[in-house]
């Protein structure tokens, strides 16, 4: 009587471990909401470039499902990065901007938050959850998450504690893009021979500034006019190079005979730089990275893998904190308590058709080198918007629904709607215990900002 039950127990186990899929996520580095030739959401036009051409994202997009209301976890890299491997929003984690911010100057009326330059290594990460699980584990490409590099956050291959420059950067592979692609096939097709289960996360440092692009892909592109300052030539080139990795990249899959047992996952860390017709990759959005107004924050977002119908179109609104739990769920593993993402495995799956209702609290207590980069807090519930601004202590309220790129303030015509956001902002902030704004000891009015924007 016991052959049978232990035939049973080890048919159970080696059931259970096939079950356990692999998982890759592809970053990519400010990827605007309509920097793609996909049309993000059917019923924008704008939604979908007329310079950029990405043909595998369309490819992906036909396999999988896309979201139309997908957000960073922040306005910038750093904080999104960290927000998207903790499943925490970057304000509850003390990352808020990149690299610490820098001093507090003289033109500025509000001290900074948090300028914490380094992420908690007690935190639960999607690695170490995952290498727990039994999965093998690695980050090839940007890291940018703070001095600590990704070993000590669960990783068992990385390409160390890298920043926005590329270690290999070539005429035909510019911005590393084909290097990291190549590490990544090297790596799956050692797990895949061993027959272990892995988690593979590809941080592009394209298309971040500056443009590089293989010579190939500039020639295509060689017509394109310039958009005010900006080579919009070299940024349609280099984002055709990146899409161009991702069609490799599905390959890959194919050829190891893995798809069938695979997700993949594409996300942009932020909103494109500049934002609107200055660049072209945010479409109708209000401006870009460094700023809570929806071009900062609202991202592509593509999603294929067993059981995710293909061509499928999610309206649901999600951010990247929903990763973590969303691996766990498929992983098998347990999903650590007090994380701000919920799993969207049942939704992926569509066996959940909508996600409860819940609010996403975005916080940038810093100043950049925008107009609209300056000390703000958002919230989104629903249709709704607010937006509090720490210097002037001003108060906007948006229908996204209706008002996608947020022309018409309606705090003063829903005064009750306004307060209830406002109220539940602030709550949500002091929940988390976020760093908030302060005033500048060292404030002189008459001190003059410089212009430009920040590389970061």
């Amino acid at each position: 009587m016991k052959r049978p039950l232990i035939c049973c127990l080890l048919a159970l186990f080696s059931y259970l471990d096939a079950a356990q899929p692999n998982i890759i996520f592809v970053l990519i580095d400010d990827m605007g909401w309509s920097g793609t030739s996909v049309q993000i959401a059917p019923n924008v036009s704008a939604s979908k470039s007329s310079i950029y051409q990405t043909p595998q994202l369309e490819k992906l997009a036909d396999a999988g499902m896309r979201f139309t209301n997908a957000y960073a976890p922040g306005p910038m890299c750093s904080p999104s990065r960290a927000g998207i491997l903790t499943g925490k929003t970057p304000a509850e984690v003390q990352m808020t901007t990149p690299g610490g911010g820098g001093r507090t100057q003289d033109y500025q009326k509000l001290a900074g938050g948090s300028k914490d330059s380094s992420l908690s290594t007690d935190l639960d990460t999607i690695a170490k959850s995952l290498k727990s699980a039994g999965y093998a584990t690695a980050h090839l490409g940007k890291w940018h998450i703070g001095r600590t590099g990704p070993e000590a956050y669960g990783y068992d291959v990385h390409d160390g504690s890298t920043g926005n420059e590329p270690p290999d950067s070539s005429s035909e592979n510019p911005k590393d893009i084909f290097g990291i692609n190549q590490r990544a096939f090297d790596f799956m097709e050692q797990q895949s021979q061993s027959h272990t289960p892995f988690y593979l996360q590809l941080s592009h440092y394209a298309v971040h500034s500056p443009v590089e692009a293989r010579a190939s892909s500039k020639e295509r592109f060689k017509d394109v006019p310039p958009r005010g300052k900006n080579d919009a030539a070299g940024l349609a080139a280099m984002t055709y190079d990146i899409d161009d990795s991702i069609g490799q990249l599905r390959a890959e899959i194919e050829a190891l005979g893995i798809a069938d047992n695979t997700y993949l996952i594409v996300m942009s860390d932020n909103g494109g730089t500049g934002g609107g017709p200055r660049r072209g990759s945010d479409g109708p959005l209000n401006a870009g990275k460094g700023s809570l107004l929806e071009g900062g924050i609202r991202i592509p977002f593509f999603a294929e893998g067993p059981g995710i119908a293909a061509g499928s179109i999610s309206r649901e609104s999600i951010t990247g904190c929903d990763l973590y739990p969303t691996f766990c769920e498929w992983a098998g593993t347990t999903i650590p308590t007090g994380l701000e993402g919920v799993s969207l495995a049942s939704h992926l799956a569509g066996k959940q058709t909508t996600l409860t209702e819940r609010s996403h609290l975005f916080h940038y207590p810093h100043y950049g080198q925008g107009p609209k980069q300056k000390p703000q807090s958002a919230l989104i519930l629903g249709d709704y918007k607010v937006l509090y601004d720490w210097e002037s202590q001003s108060i906007q309220l948006f229908n996204l629904k209706d008002d996608l790129g947020e022309t018409k303030d309606l705090s003063k015509s829903m005064p009750d709607k306004t307060q209830e956001m406002i109220n539940l902002l602030h709550d949500r902030l002091k929940a988390i215990d976020a760093s908030l704004p302060t005033p500048n000891p060292d404030y002189d009015p008459s001190a003059k900002a410089p212009t430009g924007r920040p590389k970061r």
